[in-house]
């Protein structure tokens, strides 16, 4: 017979849990049982694998000490590794035996997370070990305490070694109709492969600069992608922008609605300025659509025409509305 003992405490000299498991070991291994400790404090980086060990017992304790609240984070991350990674079919078969000591309020709360835990991976669990300790030399040195312990030990051999049967738990129910889906399906060996994989810190972190380095690369293409169309009309205009004689000076801004960007062209001489902005004082204040102004730019249309005919409508000083073909000559695209 092989039970294991996966301790969630901080292994603290006075912790009174070490105390209790050392008592229930001498006892099991007095009746030839395979007793193996897990310090989780010890093994905090490869908490993952450790539901991997659950194969060859035949049983479990779970010992945690209550400092303040609940059962600790060492212990969670063991039971988040059994729901992830465990083989929930040997988890079944296996017989939970719990210690919780505190050293303040809680240890019946828990003891009975530690059960609903258990019985939520579909294993059963026994009546154990709760105590309030105010002095921990006290305790451990307690004739009458030591001889509890043995009497939990031995009747823990007894219900293994004679596959002792319990009553059905509704956690059990509730695991089969409504939480099997939740966890990814995976064979026991993908779940160990998968849990060696989460526990090494080198892979996690190479992972991790993988995908934030697929992200960047992403967002690059996705912002250049975005600067790209917005350059196609600037491209355009720049291109074939005709300085006038007269030193002329506009700025004109043009608003395609379906895409709620506005075009701004600042005109100052021989110089041209284009920007997607808004610009509210701008000499000409137009509106028309992306469609409209790919037209415009390919020489299929004229600003005016497409005034004219209601494509574009606009505001402002009329007279620089009509220098606007003279500015920028695309009919050479046509």
């Amino acid at each position: 017979m092989k039970i294991n003992i996966y301790y969630g405490g901080r292994g603290l000299i006075e912790d009174p849990t070490i105390c209790v498991m050392n008592k229930m070991t001498e006892v099991l291994e007095e009746l030839r049982v395979e007793v193996t400790r897990y310090n989780l404090y010890e093994q905090k980086n490869s908490i993952s694998m450790l539901p991997g060990t659950l194969k060859e017992a035949d049983g479990i304790i779970l010992a945690v000490n209550v400092e303040w609240m609940g059962i600790g984070g060492f212990m969670q991350q063991f039971l988040d590794a059994c729901w992830l990674y465990g083989d929930k079919q040997k988890m079944q078969t296996l017989s939970m035996f719990p210690i919780v000591t505190a050293n303040t309020y809680g240890e019946r709360e828990a003891e009975l997370h530690l059960k609903r835990s258990w019985e939520v991976l579909g294993g059963t669990s026994l009546d154990g070990i709760i105590a309030y300790v105010e002095n921990s030399i006290d305790f451990e040195v307690n004739t009458s305490y030591a001889g509890i312990f043995e009497r939990k030990a031995e009747s823990l051999y007894r219900f293994i070694n004679q596959k002792s049967v319990t009553f059905s738990s509704s956690s059990h129910a509730v695991m089969k109709n409504t939480l099997t889906t939740t966890p990814i399906e995976l064979t026991p060996q993908e779940s160990e492969q998968l849990s060696m994989y989460v526990s090494d810190d080198t892979y996690v972190k190479k992972q991790k600069e993988d995908i934030e380095e697929l992200a960047q690369m992403f967002r690059g293409m996705l912002e250049k992608s975005g600067s790209e169309k917005n350059q196609d009309f600037i491209k355009n205009f720049k291109d074939n922008f005709k300085p006038q004689e007269d030193n002329f000076q506009a700025t004109f801004s043009i608003t395609m609605t379906d895409t709620d960007k506005t075009l701004l062209l600042l005109v100052a001489g021989k110089q041209l300025k284009c920007s997607y902005e808004d610009n509210i004082e701008a000499d000409v204040i137009a509106k028309t659509t992306k469609e409209m102004v790919n037209r415009l730019v390919n020489g299929r249309t004229t600003f005016q025409g497409a005034f004219m005919s209601g494509e574009l409508t606009a505001k402002g000083d009329f007279k620089i509305l009509r220098r606007f073909d003279q500015l920028f000559n695309f009919s050479a695209l046509s």
